[in-house]
């Protein structure tokens, strides 16, 4: 199946470029909604999830570019998330990005990589950091059939 590209316009002078669907799955209200407020200016379809156990239905039912997963929500973790949909999708899951106030040490980290994050922030999350991994996403154009 496949899905058609949204384009959108990227301000005066600067051409068009590609809107992603993501989707940001945290239990935290304030931070889920800032992230929320951030990619939709940035012109992103965007929807949000406060429980883990949510997440996995809205992928199957949005069919997110790009996942913004905290860690440790109730329900189900980042970590059984981000695995789900690398065991069901492979190499054409979303982007995975986890995110976390708790799990901050670089054994955490690692077990985001092994179970099938592609970036792991530490919260308060830095649009500065984050955007430009989205970013990437956009200018390949690495869409999901």
């Amino acid at each position: 199946m496949t899905r058609s590209l949204r384009v959108i316009s990227s301000g005066a002078g600067e051409g068009a470029r590609l809107a992603l669907r993501i989707l940001v799955a945290d239990d935290d209200r304030d931070t889920a909604l800032a992230l929320v407020a951030i990619l939709r200016d940035e012109g992103h379809e965007v929807q949000t999830v406060l429980r883990g156990g949510e997440a996995l239905e809205m992928c199957r039912l949005f069919r997110p570019d790009v996942l913004v997963a905290d860690v440790n929500m109730p329900g189900e973790s980042g970590y059984a998330i981000a695995r789900e949909l690398r065991e069901r999708h492979g190499a054409l899951a979303p982007l995975l990005i986890a995110i976390s106030g708790k799990w901050t040490k670089a054994p955490d980290r690692l077990l985001g990589k092994a179970v099938g994050f592609d970036y792991y922030l530490l919260k308060p999350c830095d649009p500065g950091e984050l955007l430009p991994l989205i970013e990437h996403r956009v200018q390949s154009g690495r869409k999901r059939a």
